[in-house]
């Protein structure tokens, strides 16, 4: 049986894998465990199977358990003797990132000149190995980056408080809450045309300014939550996947009736993500691709895109990005909407749009001279093509078709407080593959 999260120390490494610190909780880690660590992971990487490095190992001759995650070019590696909760470390090496990000804005060389107030912050995040405390806004009101006083401040009572993700005594003079429903689409199609993996990831971020200690209530068109509560399930609704909700989140209460129940951290933070899987969906933005070369020393591209959403909605900021030859020159390109620039570095055409409405068909046409060289070489192996990639926001609109049914606020003051919603869908990972011939 696993016990909870016991790290017995923790060392952060460069990208070249040498320590820049550690902190040693327990004492019971022999220091050659980092050494020992080091030469497994070069190794594998040696090896060229870095997919074999996992974020879990275990040392059967230290009889030691190594967790770590990457981040940038750092290495967070915790190490324990213990049968720990893998998962809940790996939840704190995270969370410790997250409060690094907080103080300073490039990590690796904040680490070199910090170390100093890094230690006071990993002293408050963990107690003899056990993760205590790991909210940064909170840590923020009493381990400040600057100089340091004479007499200590006085930790907020929320770190104490059951509700320690929020400071006692905030006021506002309007209260107002704003909810984003953010959605990345992940699509990818083959070179036949067929979509071979899709699916929406989305987060539901607040920013709260609001006064006093306030209960919030939020309620979703969620299939299951509108099965609980016995009301019709008839149109609108959706299955929520893979859920995960921020600390404020009452989970029994949400396992009881699928109500979403908090009260909020002041500021930024995302209460809840999830994921959808949208098996045999059409791409929001379909794009098609054809090549031809009517001589040795000239390619023609014609690349034609559709919008397959409602006319009244539009998508902006629309970016696709075309592969070409490495030795095409001499571009000529036509556009029926946007502009588009050869990107010689990048191998590539960055097609831009500003906004173009849903139901619509453009095209772009673009020719390229080859050099006479290249002719000589069509015989040789064809290279395979990197993918046809796009970016896009289709703001007030979400692809799962999640719906926020009401967002109540409650505070014993009885003010009322203004909730805003908006819901932006965006593009993740969308790409179009090419064939090898291309």
């Amino acid at each position: 049986m696993t016990s909870p999260a016991v790290c017995s120390v923790l060392h952060i490494l460069d990208g070249n894998m040498k320590k820049l610190l550690s902190r040693d909780w327990r004492g019971d880690i022999s220091p050659a465990c980092i050494d020992r660590f080091v030469a497994r992971v070069w190794q594998t990487l040696y090896a060229e199977s870095e997919s074999e490095l996992k974020p879990v190992m275990y040392d059967s001759d230290a009889e030691v358990s190594y967790v770590y995650i990457t981040h940038n070019n750092l290495y967070l590696l915790a190490i324990t003797k213990s049968n720990c909760n893998a998962a809940a470390l790996l939840t704190f090496l995270h969370r410790l990132v997250d409060i690094f990000r907080h103080y300073f804005k490039t990590l690796e060389e904040s680490i070199r000149d910090n170390f100093v107030i890094i230690y006071e912050l990993l002293d408050e995040v963990m107690d003899n190995g056990y993760p205590q405390f790991t909210e940064a806004k909170i840590l923020s009101e009493f381990i400040t980056v600057g100089a340091h006083q004479l007499i200590a401040p006085k930790a907020p009572m929320a770190v104490t408080n059951a509700v320690s993700w929020r400071s006692e005594g905030i006021r506002y003079q309007k209260n107002e809450v704003f909810l984003d429903v953010v959605e990345s689409l992940n699509i990818v199609v083959n070179a036949a045309g067929q979509v071979v993996n899709s699916e929406t990831f989305g987060a539901l971020r607040l920013r709260a300014y609001l006064s006093g200690m306030p209960e919030c209530k939020l309620g979703l068109n969620d299939k299951i939550m509108l099965h609980a509560q016995n009301r019709s399930t008839k149109g609108k609704s959706v299955e929520l996947d893979d859920i995960k909700f921020h600390q404020c989140v009452r989970l029994a209460r949400f396992e009881n009736d699928r109500t979403i129940s908090f009260i909020p951290p002041d500021g930024h933070f995302d209460l809840m993500n999830y994921r959808i899987s949208t098996a045999n969906v059409k791409p929001l933005i379909w794009i098609e691709a054809s090549v031809n070369r009517p001589s040795r020393s000239r390619v023609e591209y014609v690349v034609k895109v559709r919008t397959h959403f409602k006319s009244r909605l539009q998508a902006t900021g629309v970016e696709i990005k075309l592969p070409v030859s490495s030795d095409a020159t001499s571009p000529e390109v036509n556009t029926g909407l946007g502009s588009v620039a050869y990107v010689p570095e990048q191998e590539a055409m960055l097609w831009k749009i500003k906004s173009v409405q849903g139901g619509k068909e453009i095209m772009m046409r673009a020719k390229f001279s080859l050099p006479s060289v290249s002719a000589l070489e069509d015989d040789g192996p064809v290279q395979k093509k990197p993918p046809i990639t796009c970016k896009f926001e289709i703001p007030y609109y979400t692809v799962s078709g999640v719906q926020v049914r009401y967002l109540k606020v409650l505070e014993r003051s009885g003010y009322q407080a203004l909730p805003w919603v908006r819901y932006i869908t965006k593009s993740g990972n969308y790409e179009f593959r090419l064939d090898h011939g291309y």
